[in-house]
């Protein structure tokens, strides 16, 4: 069953930053994943949320999502990221296409 990472990000040091956009790809094609959603425009159509960059990322499974954010290849990203950034991110299960 595919999986989703979602992630709200609040940049405070954009130079910083790009440089974690520099290293993530790289970092999720080997667990076979893919950004769906990379920080385009946003517009709340209901409640008050407010994001801040989204990042939305597909994995074949939850087990392999996991395996990206706890890997060694990603650790030198997501320390840059969680310097340069304040980050609300999740997995959500996905449905099996028919």
């Amino acid at each position: 069953m595919p999986a989703y990472v979602i992630a709200d990000v609040t940049i405070h040091n954009p130079q910083l930053y790009e440089e974690y956009r520099k290293l993530t790809p790289g970092s999720i094609a080997p667990f076979g994943g893919k950004f769906i959603v990379r920080g385009g425009a946003t517009e709340t159509m209901e409640g008050n949320w407010n994001p801040g960059r989204v990042v939305i990322l597909e994995f074949e499974s939850v087990e392999k999502a996991k395996a990206w954010w706890n890997s060694e290849i990603y650790a030198p990203a997501k320390a840059i990221r969680q310097q340069a950034s304040y980050t609300n991110m999740l997995i959500v299960e996905g449905v099996k296409s028919v």
